[in-house]
């Protein structure tokens, strides 16, 4: 039984887009390693980005230097 987190920044993805992730990544799971898409988890975890840090600094921050 495969379980897959995906973390993303919350940043306005829609309902759709995390649908087509969730199927995208079940499907490459059934086609790269033969699992059954009924046994495969795919969890989105959505990570506001003063809570996200790259290089010392929080997403938040480094967006607003244009980094």
């Amino acid at each position: 039984m495969p379980y897959v987190n995906v973390k993303i920044t919350r940043e306005g993805v829609t309902e759709e887009q995390k649908n087509q992730v969730i199927q995208g990544i079940t499907q490459v799971l059934v086609d790269v390693l033969g699992k059954n898409p009924q046994t495969t988890m795919v969890v989105i975890d959505e990570v506001d980005t003063d809570n996200w840090g790259i290089g010392g600094e929080s997403v938040t921050v480094r967006r607003k230097a244009g980094k």
